[in-house]
């Protein structure tokens, strides 16, 4: 599935999960809350390619959680509520998993949080970072 550009793509930093997003990640967001249960965990541990068949997944999505690219699994279409399942069969806080979503230590990562968050200032649009 092609999604149409909308306006808020130009929001860096982020993936909106819209209702286009949610139909193209519907199959991969299956096989993440299927990892909730541990029958769903241990079929992934012994054979990982048969357990992706049983969703409709794309070629891209599968190569993405083989990858264990968090962003692009959001970007196609992943809700990080169940793309975060697989974070943690790897044993990944979700902490961490931001951290490592963002480019960022883990340290770096709390330390922006608790300060309260990255500045909107120059991060509004990925427009603006091409005046520069």
């Amino acid at each position: 599935m092609t999604r149409k550009e909308k306006e808020y793509d130009d929001i860096p930093g982020t993936f909106v999960f819209d209702a286009d997003r949610s139909r193209q990640g519907y199959w991969l967001n299956q096989f993440c809350i299927s990892l909730s249960k541990e029958s769903g965990r241990q079929a992934f541990r012994d054979d990982p390619e048969a357990h992706m068949a049983k969703f409709k997944m794309t070629e891209e999505q599968k190569q993405a959680v083989r990858d264990r690219d968090w962003n692009g699994l959001l970007e196609l279409g992943g809700n990080i509520y169940y793309t975060s399942k697989l974070g943690a069969f790897d044993g990944i806080v979700f902490q961490d998993l931001a951290a490592m979503m963002s480019g960022m230590s883990r340290d770096d990562y709390r330390k922006m949080m608790v300060d309260g968050g990255r500045s909107p200032e120059g991060n509004r649009y990925k427009s603006e970072w091409e005046k520069k």
